[in-house]
């Protein structure tokens, strides 16, 4: 499953990042590493960006980087 597919309220963990370029550089410039726990907070009106929060810090994605980020674990 990936970030993009997660309703708000989820939580879960890093599993691991598909992206292997810039955009992987860059997510983990942000703090998405793998093995962290992050909670999705809300989508904006018209979905994109969506709000995560991970080790109470506050991130917002587009939904196209999301995709990138593998999750697992628990829903709510």
């Amino acid at each position: 499953m990936t970030l993009d597919e997660l309703k708000p309220g989820s939580r879960c963990y890093v599993k691991r990042l598909a992206a292997r370029d810039h955009l992987g550089q860059r997510l983990m410039d942000m703090g998405l590493c793998p093995g962290l726990y992050l909670r999705v907070v809300r989508n904006a009106p018209l979905k994109d960006p969506m709000e995560v929060e991970i080790e109470g810090r506050f991130l917002s994605l587009r939904h196209a980087e999301a995709r990138f980020v593998e999750v697992e674990g628990r829903d709510r």
